[in-house]
């Protein structure tokens, strides 16, 4: 078999489940395979918003982040379930599991996908027959579809996976990009969104194409240094390994500020903690992380220094929830004395398209709503400053 892995290089597979959650549902409740499903919030409320829905849903035009009712509007039979999280991550653990039985270089991204290093396992068949046996392994044990992808690279591997769904299994090597990348739209290409998309078409780079030919000193003008990020990428090229601890890593982002002098008044410390906070969250943002925990410190005046940290309910990166976190930690642990410093940190830092909410769905539509009016924020303080906007209630205090 070893004629069928390169002598040098990886041969590296992009598994990616299949809708999910609706899958996970489907297994649980046989009665649901072959009918429209949507995972979302109450639909006799016709509140939330649909989270994942089935291929039989989809063929309808339903699709995430859709209304419900906009959704039954499309499908009159759509059938509507509230997400279960614990069943899901259950069902996550045990397909990761599975893909360990193959190889030990593992990396989940996600709840629902992962890379997995099979370059030294030409004893078990050739790449397209252990994709094949990892396919059967994972309907077999947990009735669950997933599609996967073979490339030398993981980012050829995670555009593989995407190219036949459900079910699939695509070979993507570097001598296949100029047919089967090249021509089709760069919003297709893993890691550009529609904004990046907007950029780009800015500078008449409209294809994957277009963007492996374009030239850098356009592409960092138009949208940064990803920019050549960006065309590596569609030129195939992607040096990253794949890292088993990658998504065990526990990082954090923190600020602290050691105060021009002591300060025993709360409504001071908390205007402080309010000023690192925002860093903090500004920090989160730039990297796109969240964090699960927040922690703070506080340094009196006598040297003798206390930190306290509480677990968030859900992984959070705006300034706001930073904020309030922290503000309950000093309110709750601060002992009155003068402060000479004062420190705010996000503690498990995860990437935030890795984030799993534990939310219901209401929360999670308010959330999404908020989303575009958070960006406007941090372009505005990002371009004026960080007093460039404030509360309105704020704003009178200091007319009055």
């Amino acid at each position: 078999m070893r004629e069928f892995y390169p002598k040098k290089g990886r041969v590296i597979l992009h598994v990616d489940m299949n809708s999910f959650y609706a899958s996970v549902e489907m297994a649980y409740d046989p009665s649901l395979k072959g009918k429209p499903l949507a995972i979302a919030g109450d639909a006799k409320q016709r509140k939330g918003i649909v989270v994942t829905c089935s291929y039989e849903a989809r063929k309808y035009g339903v699709k995430a982040p859709m209304p419900i009712w906009e959704a039954k509007k499309l499908c009159p039979q759509l059938i509507v379930r509230k997400p279960n999280f614990d069943r899901y991550r259950l069902v996550s653990k045990a397909m990761f599991d599975i893909l360990r039985t193959f190889s030990m270089l593992v990396e989940p991204v996600s709840i629902d996908e992962g890379y997995i290093d099979i370059t030294h396992c030409h004893e078990l068949g050739t790449p397209v027959q252990i994709a094949k046996k990892i396919q059967t392994k994972i309907t077999n044990q947990l009735d669950l579809p997933c599609s996967i992808g073979i490339a030398p690279n993981k980012f050829l591997a995670k555009m593989a996976s995407g190219m036949k769904k459900p079910l699939g299994i695509t070979v993507l090597r570097k001598r296949d990009i100029p047919s089967v990348l090249w021509p089709l739209p760069v919003i297709e290409m893993h890691g550009i969104g529609e904004k990046t998309a907007e950029k780009l078409a800015s500078i008449k780079v409209f294809t994957i194409k277009d963007l492996a030919h374009a030239h850098d000193m356009q592409l960092q003008a138009a949208i940064g240094i990803r920019g050549i990020q960006l065309k590596e990428r569609a030129n195939g090229e992607d040096t990253r390994k794949v890292d088993p601890e990658a998504m065990s890593l526990h990082k954090s982002v923190g600020n602290s500020m050691t105060l021009p002098r002591d300060i025993s008044n709360q409504a001071e410390l908390l205007g402080v903690l309010k000023k690192l906070a925002n860093k903090v969250a500004s920090r989160l943002k730039r990297k796109s992380y969240v964090t699960n925990n927040i922690a703070i410190m506080i340094r009196y005046n006598n040297w003798e220094t206390v930190t306290r940290s509480c677990t968030l309910p859900n992984p959070v990166s705006a300034a706001r929830d930073v904020y309030q976190a922290a503000k309950t930690l000093f309110i709750k642990h601060w002992n009155g004395n003068p402060v000479r410093l004062l420190g705010v940190t996000g503690q498990d830092v995860i990437k935030a398209d890795q984030a799993f909410e534990q939310l219901d769905l209401f929360s999670y539509e308010r959330e999404a709503k908020k989303e575009p009016l958070y960006d406007v924020i941090d372009e505005i303080t990002k371009k004026y400053g960080p007093s460039s906007i404030k509360m309105g209630i704020d704003q009178k205090k200091e007319e009055s």
